[in-house]
């Protein structure tokens, strides 16, 4: 019998941005202007907003940005991780698994993102969205819009750069410490239950599957480059050196791309079938993770997810399904 291992908590740039100091305030040339009081003034201009140069231009954001629309899912952990909540975002993002009540009150439900004007009424003074936003003009006259494309940076190197976006650069620093320390202290522990065995990231979907590498959450950035344990050779070629991050292969194919040690969660559901039939298939029921009991399942709706706030619980979730591996 397989190990299905449920828990609530778990199951998701082009170029760098260059943050420069922009301008401040003008001084009065009145001889009345009392020199001190114009001092203060220069000081509270100074510094308001940021030249960011990134995939859609260069513009100013506000140097110390306060009602901050997100409207990428995948990045709104990231924020929260900063303390730095958003006013607005996506309905999936609210719904991660991962964000507990507390983190998520206050913020504005926009759906799917797809509103305009429900961005335009929180009267944001920066948006944050995917660079494949259809509204991405729309916004642009709203408030300043940072576009991002997803996996372009690892998730550290990401944090660091929300971090100066927002002038949390000392949170983010804080964050990654921390986090590294939490890898070096279960590394031991992790080496000594997986050994040589490969590891897989799979999603079946109808009569097809999906399997992922190092770049696409589902705990691969915490698996693969972290712990730096190894995936089956055809998902290492096809997955991770190849730098798509994922592969579609068939059922048939199945076999070259499962590991030792298998985490899964369904894809998603459609009218013509569902990710059952591969589950109930000869092939996958003959895969030797699932004969040996080593495959544990993912939260779907929690599998998108890989961003500060996500990466925490996802690995205590790994970390707790590579020691009963052992077992």
């Amino acid at each position: 019998m397989q190990k299905w291992i449920h828990r609530s908590m778990f199951t998701a740039s082009a170029a760098a941005l260059t943050l420069l100091a922009a301008c401040g305030g003008g001084t009065d040339s009145s001889e009345e202007t009392d020199s001190s009081e114009e001092e203060n003034t220069q000081e509270e201009s100074s510094g308001d907003t940021v030249t960011y140069e990134g995939p859609n231009g260069s513009f100013d954001i506000p140097a110390d940005p306060q009602n901050i629309v997100v409207l990428a899912p995948s990045y709104v952990g990231y924020f929260l991780a900063l303390d730095e909540k958003p006013i607005g975002a996506t309905t999936q993002a609210l719904e991660n698994p991962y964000f507990d009540e507390e983190m998520t009150e206050g913020i504005e439900d926009l759906g799917d993102g797809t509103s305009v004007e429900q961005v335009l009424a929180l009267e944001p003074d920066l948006i944050v969205t995917l660079s494949s936003d259809e509204n991405l003009e729309q916004l642009q006259d709203v408030a300043p819009t940072v576009t991002i494309d997803y996996g372009q940076l690892p998730f550290k190197e990401q944090l660091q750069e929300f971090g100066t976006m927002t002038g949390e650069e000392e949170a983010a620093e804080a964050w990654i410490t921390e986090w590294d320390e939490s890898i070096e202290a279960n590394r031991a522990s992790v080496e000594e239950s997986v050994g040589d065995r490969t590891i897989s990231l799979i999603q079946p979907f109808e009569k097809g599957v999906y399997v992922f590498g190092n770049t696409f959450a589902r705990g691969g950035e915490i698996i693969y480059d972290e712990f730096g344990l190894a995936a089956p050779d055809a998902v290492q070629e096809d997955a991770i050196d190849s730098g798509e991050g994922f592969v579609n292969v068939s059922l048939e194919a199945l076999d070259d791309y499962a590991g030792d040690i298998i985490f899964t969660s369904p894809w998603q559901e459609s009218e013509t079938g569902s990710a059952d039939e591969v589950y109930d298939s000869n092939v996958w029921q003959n895969l030797p993770a699932v004969q040996e009991d080593n495959v544990y399942e993912l939260d779907t709706a929690a599998s998108f997810f890989n961003d500060p706030v996500s990466l925490e619980s996802q690995l205590d979730f790994v970390v707790e399904s590579l020691e009963d591996s052992a077992e």
